[in-house]
């Protein structure tokens, strides 16, 4: 009985070793796997961010040189300058951390020739503007500048310990202030208000309750920036649907006159947007019988 007893307990001690070796096995594949498993996905995002950058660079490089071709003015503009000075702004930094000033040596780059009388600032307006100025060569906005041209409709930033530019997962406009994006046109739109010269125009939303918001860039920024050594006068065009909205006797537009120099003339005068559109439509009207 004892060598009975001894034989099973031999068997068992056996089986339990082997059950050991299996489990130690299965352990050690399991950690096999999981550690191809991240290679795969540090490998892919690795890829992804630089696509990204790569994809980018060329977005900006191309509609950089496109720009170019069509306005022989801007033909002292090297792309590839911009495209570096751009990256040295943010690449490495916390994309929630990136303040206008950032972006000082991307706007010293580009040379932009001034162009006095038809500056167009604009607030809550983007769409008819835009369609606007497409149409028309009388009047010129922001983003129909070099700078603004490319970076129009673009999104990016870029991350603390990386080198890496990338165009997703960045933060949205209102998640931070000194956000990666918002800052770039706080900077450009402050450029752009430096250089305004002669008469400057606006054109304003007269079909919301406060044509000349406190918190937009208008205010904020450019309008603090209008100089009256370089500026003689400021005309809103305050576009409003027929027969209701605002006017200029609205009190945001009686803040926006205490905000410039007393030295400028200011003028106000509400347009049916119909009669922009119309201009929009016949590029054959003279475009200051749009207002």
């Amino acid at each position: 009985m004892e060598h009975e007893e001894l034989h099973r307990f031999a068997r068992k001690k056996r089986r339990t070793r082997l059950c050991l070796i299996m489990g130690l096995c299965a352990v050690l594949s399991l950690v096999v796997i999981l550690a191809i498993s991240l290679g795969v996905v540090n490998s892919h995002v690795l890829s992804s961010s630089s696509t990204s950058s790569e994809s980018l660079k060329k977005t900006i490089i191309d509609k950089c040189e496109a720009f170019i071709q069509n306005n022989k003015s801007s033909s002292a503009n090297n792309c590839q300058k911009i495209w570096s000075a751009f990256q040295q702004a943010f690449v490495g930094r916390d994309p929630c951390n990136v303040p206008m000033e950032a972006y000082d040596p991307l706007i010293h780059t580009v040379i932009q020739d001034p162009v006095c009388n038809r500056m167009l600032f604009w607030s809550k307006t983007k769409k008819i503007v835009h369609d606007f100025t497409e149409k028309r060569d009388c009047f010129l906005t922001l983003e129909d500048t070099l700078l603004g041209f490319i970076m129009n409709g673009l999104t990016w930033c870029g991350k603390e310990e990386s080198n890496e530019t990338f165009t997703t997962g960045c933060p949205g406009w209102t998640d931070c202030v000194n956000n990666t994006v918002r800052s770039f046109w706080n900077r450009a739109s402050a450029a752009f208000a430096d250089a305004a010269c002669g008469d400057v125009t606006a054109m304003l939303n007269g079909s919301i309750a406060t044509p000349f918001s406190p918190t937009s860039i208008f205010a904020t920024i450019e309008v603090k920036r209008f100089k009256a050594a370089k500026i003689k006068s400021l005309s809103v065009v305050l576009v409003t649907k027929e027969n209701k909205g605002t006017t200029c006797d609205d009190p945001s537009l009686q803040d926006l006159q205490k905000e410039i120099d007393p030295k400028l003339k200011y003028n106000c005068k509400a347009v049916p947007e119909s009669k922009i559109q119309y201009c929009i439509s016949h590029p054959d009207t003279a475009c200051g019988a749009c207002w």
